[in-house]
């Protein structure tokens, strides 16, 4: 026989649950008047006739705590296997080379025979592979190098002194100016910075658009 779970107070239910109570007892609040029949309330509202008997027994016993939906205690947990058999499946599922999900099925399941543990099924080892990153994957069966271009992670090289390296930056000003001739636009900043001191060696406004002639242009300055 299944144990009856404990009940929250109303206070520790979340706005959901408590809302989700409220609308169920809308709908019971006629038999709990005795204005209709369980049966007929089951035949017009189409809930079965068993759920609303099991909700009028709830509120007459906890009140509107009672019809609440409790939410599971193992929630997001893998259900029916232990912590050391999720373990077990994720570290097969990141070693080299990749394998299918029938052949880690298989392998935590020699272990779990040793260990006295229940079999995992396919489904639960496939819901463990599923859930990890995608990235962890790819750095566990393709490597750093794979990892980083799929990612778009490079690692950077940081300057040991002043003038060792510089870097070019463009950025369109959020102002409007007027040119010799009176039009309207808006201008391009090229800015030379030194990477170790964070200084601005050199730098230059321009109507044309970033373009290696112009980061020249800035760089010739600079050097100057």
């Amino acid at each position: 026989m299944s144990q009856e779970k404990s009940v929250p107070k109303l206070s520790e239910l979340s706005d959901k649950q408590r809302e989700e109570a409220y609308e169920r007892y809308k709908l019971i609040r006629a038999c709990l008047e005795e204005e209709v029949t369980q049966t007929e309330l089951a035949r017009e509202s189409g809930v079965p006739l068993k759920t609303l008997q099991r909700w009028i027994r709830r509120y007459r016993q906890d009140g509107l705590r009672g019809l609440a939906r409790l939410e599971r205690s193992d929630k997001g947990k893998q259900r029916g296997l232990t912590e050391e058999q999720v373990k077990v499946v994720e570290g097969l599922a990141l070693r080299k080379p990749r394998r299918t999900v029938v052949t880690i099925q298989r392998q935590v399941n020699a272990i779990a025979l040793e260990q006295g543990w229940r079999e995992a099924s396919y489904g639960q080892v496939r819901q463990i592979v599923e859930k990890l990153s995608p990235a962890l994957q790819t750095l566990a069966h393709e490597g750093a190098e794979t990892y980083r271009e799929e990612y778009d992670l490079l690692y950077r090289r940081e300057a040991k002194g002043p003038n060792e390296i510089w870097q070019a930056d463009h950025c369109l000003l959020p102002i409007w100016i007027r040119d010799e001739d009176g039009r309207e636009g808006r201008p391009w900043l090229t800015v030379i910075e030194d990477d170790y001191s964070r200084s601005i060696i050199g730098y230059r406004l321009s109507w044309s658009a970033p373009s290696s002639i112009q980061t020249a242009l800035v760089l010739r300055q600079a050097s100057l």
